[in-house]
């Protein structure tokens, strides 16, 4: 359902001549034209022709190429216009997606514009109480980190530096827990996290 409560079913109607019209090129017209004009000339063929028998092959044989193109030139437009409805529905849904993904976009860029005064606040908050633990630069690079989801080998990698081995993470991870009294990472994350869960 779009915004204005109408359905694609309501929005586009295969039988609608507008419909047609979304169907660009001149090809399926002009064959269209052309099997008109073939029966058009078999008929008046027919007519010129005046023949003695209504029933000879001569008269069956033209009247079948003209019941034939008639069929095919019926075929044919009703076959564009199918292609045409199709076509519209097609652009239609490529729209009404464009236009939800725009909606979801300017909504995540609205919600980080609103968050973005809290989050900092936050992250000063982290770093008050970093000082008030007195941990050193690697301490709070390591426990920010550990904030973050990362495991001492994937702290190791992002602090991309020699002396940061996984080795070097984990004495700086257990420093952490130590001068703030807390057991370990999922004490940490709590301290800071905990009261920021829903309800």
């Amino acid at each position: 359902m779009s915004e204005r409560g109408e359905s694609r079913a309501d929005w586009v109607d295969p039988e609608d001549d507008a419909a047609s019209n979304e169907f660009r090129g001149p090809l399926p017209a002009v064959m269209a034209g052309f099997l008109l004009l073939v029966m058009v000339g078999g008929l008046l063929d027919l007519m010129l022709d005046a023949p003695d028998r209504v029933w000879s092959f001569h008269v069956l044989f033209e009247l079948g190429m003209v019941i034939s193109s008639l069929a095919f030139a019926v075929m044919l437009f009703r076959g564009w216009r199918r292609s045409a409805a199709a076509l519209s529905s097609t652009q239609f849904s490529l729209e009404e997606s464009q236009r939800l993904v725009a909606q979801r976009q300017a909504e995540r860029d609205a919600w980080r514009h609103s968050a973005e005064s809290a989050l900092a606040g936050f992250s000063e908050a982290i770093n008050r109480q970093f000082d008030a633990w007195h941990l050193t630069r690697a301490e709070r690079d390591v426990a920010l980190l550990i904030l973050k989801g990362a495991g001492h080998k994937q702290a190791a990698a992002h602090l991309e530096r020699s002396e940061r081995s996984e080795r070097t993470v984990r004495q700086h991870a257990v420093e952490v827990y130590r001068k703030a009294g807390l057991q370990g990472r999922a004490e940490l994350s709590a301290f800071f996290l905990q009261d920021l869960m829903l309800p």
